[in-house]
């Protein structure tokens, strides 16, 4: 590029940039005018104290340029850029004139002519800094004279962008947050799910605590220099995330891939991204946390930034990433013949549960009946799998061996507060859970709804069986947590008595016509209602069919 709009002062190079008024040199190439002009179109003036936004396109160069004054003798300046996705090269060049100089050039036609014969100098024109990587990086320079200085920033390896920091003026304080002169993060104790973490205070915080705070991320892949790069990356992995992190806290910005988690005053947003969880947390002017609910067995790694609440402007200390402890191998609990457990899952503190059982029996029947949640059920003899699946409402497992085979029984679960309940006999003929028909579904029919009664059907069975009806008013809004919380290994015993409707026997041979129907009445008028019906067996044992949810007319 030629240097020709090396030579012009600020004020001409912003004329000339929106009058488009310039003659060309009287050069021998018209050509080599046009492409500075266009350049320099597609170049800006960088603002002075402000953060500045820069987008570039993949191989394509993209200049800024700033202008120091003549009469600021030995000027400080800085200039602070940030990558937010990929390694960039950038470098800043100054071309210094003097003041004869500057007059020459404000002369006419004549006058440019010379200016730019002598831009040739190479000795006008020089690089002074440059840099390639993906590192937060500050550049501090001191101006003597009048300098036009231009920065050029290129990304080879795909669309991305920076933020860039001119600052002319350092004693109006610092727009990014100072750092310690030791910026590392510290992990001063490891658990299980825990991780314990210190840093050194930011100066910013002990003369600004009411506006910085420091933040902390936690991911499984890699540690992230910059807040902005953290952004970027949790953005492209296909989630739209607000602006920042030190913005992100209120729960109106939250996508549907995120929850909000607050505790002790502490607000963390979680993340759901293609490569795990990202955790941020803000945790205002502490230095010290311990990160909870982690994995056992897993490398994190740890970020924190101290953020200014004001600007929006933050500044990264040194990441960390440490490993947390093995899971300690689960008590096992021996299971009787005949015998029901429920066992509790919290998806968190307690994944998994192991129950061993040694067969007496050459066969022998496993029962399970998912109460709440999702669990999964792993079952090995003498150290082989033999069954593994998600529990749905009521399964069986008929498995044949030898007597004093050993079985070991593991129930996983990654969501809180799952709930099954087990058994293990070897006695076929006497059950303790009741024969169950093809569906747990009721059905009601919308055509027989009135304003003060509906219509239910479910099936039954071949064996003559207890079947109760219960009911209860409820909200619109209530249905979905409702349902999803529901016990279904729970019995009657856990309702109002006002709720029951009746209980009646019955059973039919003829699976086809193993069907019966009940019209409850005496409900109000354009009410919802959640209806339930338990199965008993032979023991006495319950089962709950899905639940059921009518609204009775609001006109007749």
């Amino acid at each position: 590029m030629s240097w020709f709009w090396f030579h012009l002062p600020l004020h001409l190079l912003m004329a000339a940039c929106l009058c488009n008024s310039i003659k060309a040199p009287n050069t021998s190439s018209q050509q080599s005018f046009k492409t500075d002009l266009f350049n320099f179109y597609h170049s800006l003036i960088l603002a002075d104290g402000k953060e500045t936004t820069v987008h570039l396109l993949k191989d394509i160069p993209k200049r800024y340029y700033f202008f120091l004054e003549e009469g600021r003798a030995l000027s400080p300046f800085t200039i602070t850029v940030t990558p937010c996705d990929v390694p960039i090269e950038w470098s800043i060049l100054v071309h210094k004139t003097s003041a004869s100089f500057l007059g020459k050039a404000a002369q006419g036609d004549h006058d440019t002519q010379e200016v730019s014969k002598s831009q040739r100098s190479p000795s006008m024109v020089s690089t002074i800094f440059n840099y390639k990587g993906n590192s937060v990086e500050t550049y501090m320079g001191m101006s003597s004279h009048s300098a036009l200085y231009m920065l050029e920033f290129l990304s080879t390896e795909r669309d991305t962008h920076i933020t860039v920091y001119l600052a002319t003026d350092t004693t109006s304080g610092h727009l990014y947050p100072e750092l310690p002169m030791d910026p590392r993060i510290d992990v001063i104790g490891i658990g299980h799910t825990t991780v314990t973490l210190t840093w050194k205070h930011s100066p910013s915080v002990l003369q600004h605590r009411e506006n910085i705070q420091y933040c902390l991320l936690v991911n499984e892949k890699h540690n992230y220099k910059s807040l902005c790069a953290a952004e970027t990356a949790i953005r492209s992995s296909g989630m739209k995330l607000p602006p920042t992190l030190a913005l992100s806290l209120s729960p109106y910005l939250l996508e549907p891939q995120q929850v909000m988690i607050l505790s002790n005053s502490e607000l963390s947003i979680i993340n759901k991204v293609s490569s795990g969880e990202v955790r941020q947390t803000c945790m205002g002017a502490k230095n010290t946390y311990t990160v909870p609910n982690l994995s056992p067995s897993t490398q994190y790694y740890f970020d924190v930034f101290v953020v200014n609440l004001l600007t929006n402007a933050s500044a990264a200390y040194t990441g960390t990433f440490a490993r947390t402890l093995e899971e300690p191998e689960p008590k096992v609990m021996e299971l009787k013949d005949g015998k029901v457990i429920q066992v509790v899952l919290d998806g968190k503190k307690k994944k998994f549960y192991s129950l061993q059982y040694q067969a007496r029996h050459k066969k022998i029947q496993f029962t399970f009946q998912l109460c709440r949640g999702q669990v999964r059920v792993h079952i090995t003899k003498n150290n082989k799998i033999v069954a593994s699946e998600n529990i749905s409402g009521l399964r069986y497992f008929s498995l044949k061996g030898k007597p004093l085979d050993t079985y070991l029984v593991q129930l996983r679960s990654e969501e809180s507060n799952s709930s099954v309940k087990v058994q293990v006999s070897p006695h076929f003929h006497k059950p303790l859970f009741p024969l169950l028909p093809e569906s747990l579904k009721i059905k009601s029919f919308s055509k027989l709804r009135t304003c003060n009664s509906v219509t239910i059907a479910w099936l039954g069975t071949q064996e003559e069986s207890k079947y109760c009806v219960y009911k209860k008013t409820i909200e619109e809004d209530q249905v979905w947590m409702e349902l999803q919380s529901a016990d279904r290994c729970s019995g009657p015993e856990s309702r109002h008595k006002s709720e029951k409707v009746l209980c009646k026997y019955f059973y039919d041979i003829n699976l086809q016509r193993a069907v019966t129907t009940e019209t409850i009445t005496g409900l109000d008028v354009g009410t919802l209602y959640l209806f339930d019906v338990y199965l008993f067996g032979p023991s006495g044992i319950p089962v709950r069919y899905h639940s059921k949810v009518v609204k009775t007319r609001k006109k007749c």
